[in-house]
């Protein structure tokens, strides 16, 4: 996806097709053409962006893959946070979390997928997907977070008006599953019981007494869509230690992955029945979204008056028409430390290591260094989790890893930092990090994209020193553009209209030294932006 807005094929959303009392009836109009716009030419009041790329949604009986991209960072700090949560990092592996996803539901069988959330996570969305050559149909932007039962509503009334016969395969983007060739095979087990109208979910044999899943209870074999299929009799949520015993050892049971199939048409219906109070909101959002750059922004302030619940609570535990498809090549939603410790490498004595750590005489025990300039030791631990980043360090005893949420919220009251900010601050443009600051300067390093460019502004507080170190910078003071290539520095006087620009081919690195008697992210005028901040 380009950073700059482009030309994109619109779809107008009838406002009247989204109207609660017409919500889940069947539509006897024909498809709205396809409406060609110019990235220039301003977007109608309540329409909404179509396919940006790839195939249209529900064509040829193709499934469209629907990934929730939210996340509050907690469960895996200090490497996850909730500017920067976990589905953005290589937690295992070279890709991120985000990126495996979005990879698994790509190919034969799957349209182009549609992406929803957070505006925080607008562009390392769009990031991310272009390094490994992934364009969505659409990212949807939820204005404030409202959990999983709004999410999947919004993305549901979104395709109604475009493919209101699609299936929609329903998976958070911070889940880790191997074998994407057997999770395929599981999706297309549960494809007839879903066109059918049954709200299918995908659930996994417990491997232990796990207590920070929710549990399935199988029901009986639903032949009627063939073998694999299951009624569901009950869900059980996240058990005591005891309970979570009985579970494991009883066959019936499995755990819940939160990963559906589920067509548009009975999605809304559930709601409809089971969660009447967010159609109103949700709809409105939805036929009220607009375009910004190559996203679709719902409707704040009617986004605003959805409640937060889950889809579990809203439409999950109160449906009948329910089924439940077995699946058992390995699944993990990596909610926790031990359960990285569990997906990674590990030594004959349980140990693993990563990054900048090295760990002596240790037993069942995982040591991670985000940083190479903090060598992180471990020297007889046992049962321990130890994580370093640049900012700050976890040390925590295994059996209380599912606890680190109490940590995060301990911080928080303390007003640290560190809570929920990541050391690396994402830009549309790039990233930048803090390196030294003191009393009237700070030292960053500023890392530009290819092409990029950071907004024309200025500062009230400040001024700046740049230093190129690689690459070369086009800067604009005022009325001057000049080119610095490495080694080369310029001042930027307090109060100057100033930009910053990657013209080159690769990565651009500045050292930027800030002076002044206020440092903070928010003393900027912006007076022209590529990326449509104000």
């Amino acid at each position: 996806m380009n950073s700059d807005a482009k030309t994109a094929n619109l779809r107008t959303v009838d406002a009247e097709m989204l109207r609660p009392e017409t919500l889940g009836k069947p539509r006897v109009d024909a498809e709205a053409p396809v409406v060609p716009r110019d990235a220039a030419t301003p977007q109608p009041a309540g329409s909404v962006p179509g396919s940006v790329s790839g195939s249209v949604p529900g064509s040829a009986g193709l499934i469209t893959p629907v990934i929730l991209c939210g996340g509050s960072g907690t469960r895996l700090w200090p490497l996850s946070r909730k500017s920067y949560p976990k589905q953005f990092v290589p937690l295992v592996g070279q890709e991120t979390l985000f990126q495996a996803s979005a990879r698994r539901l790509c190919g034969a069988g799957f349209n182009a997928p549609l992406i929803i959330t957070h505006a925080d996570f607008r562009f390392i969305v769009a990031e991310q997907l272009t390094a490994i050559g992934v364009e969505p149909q659409a990212v949807l932007i939820e204005p404030q977070s409202r959990n999983t039962g709004p999410a999947i509503l919004a993305v549901a009334l979104f395709l109604q008006r475009r493919a209101p016969d699609a299936l929609m395969l329903i998976a958070p983007s911070d889940h880790l599953i191997p074998d994407g060739a057997a999770f395929r095979a599981a999706v297309e087990t549960g494809r007839r019981a879903a066109r059918a109208g049954r709200l299918v979910t995908f659930g996994v044999p417990p491997t232990r007494a796990e207590t920070g899943f929710g549990y399935i209870e199988q029901g009986p074999a639903a032949t009627a869509f063939g073998p694999g299929v299951h009624d569901i009799a009950r869900f059980v949520e996240k058990p005591d230690a005891a309970t979570a015993a009985r579970l494991a050892a009883d066959s019936r049971f499995l755990w819940n992955t939160g990963i559906f199939l589920m067509s548009v048409e009975s999605v809304i219906a559930a709601f409809k029945d089971h969660a009447p109070h967010l159609i109103e909101p949700v709809a409105v959002a939805v036929s009220g979204a607009r375009t910004d750059l190559d996203f679709v922004r719902l409707d704040a302030a009617a986004w605003s008056g959805a409640a937060d619940i889950s889809v579990d609570f809203a439409i999950m535990e109160q449906a009948a028409n329910l089924a439940v498809v077995p699946f058992a090549a390995g699944w993990s939603d990596l909610g926790c430390w031990d359960a990285v410790l569990r997906e990674t490498d590990q030594d004959a004595r349980g140990v693993s290591v990563f990054g900048a750590a090295t760990a002596v005489d240790c037993d069942n025990a995982l040591l991670r260094s985000e940083d190479p300039a903090v060598r992180l030791v471990g020297l007889g631990l046992k049962n321990v989790i130890a994580v370093a980043m640049p900012d700050a360090v976890l040390v925590a005893d295994a059996s209380r890893a599912q606890e680190v949420g109490k940590v995060v919220a301990a911080l928080k009251e303390q007003g640290v930092r560190q809570a929920t900010q990541f050391p690396k601050d994402h830009r549309p443009w790039g990233w930048f990090e803090s390196l030294v600051t003191g009393p009237r300067f700070q030292v960053k390093r500023i890392v530009v994209h290819p092409g990029a460019a950071l907004s024309l502004q200025s500062h009230h507080h400040r001024a700046e020193h740049w230093t190129v170190v690689e690459g070369t910078a086009r800067v604009t003071i005022d009325d001057s553009v000049k080119l610095l290539t490495e080694n080369q520095s310029v001042y930027i006087p307090l109060g100057a209209v100033h930009r910053m620009e990657n013209p080159g081919k690769l990565p651009m690195v500045l050292i930027e030294v800030q002076t002044g008697c206020y440092l903070g992210e928010d003393d900027i005028i912006r007076y022209e932006d590529v990326y449509s901040r104000s």
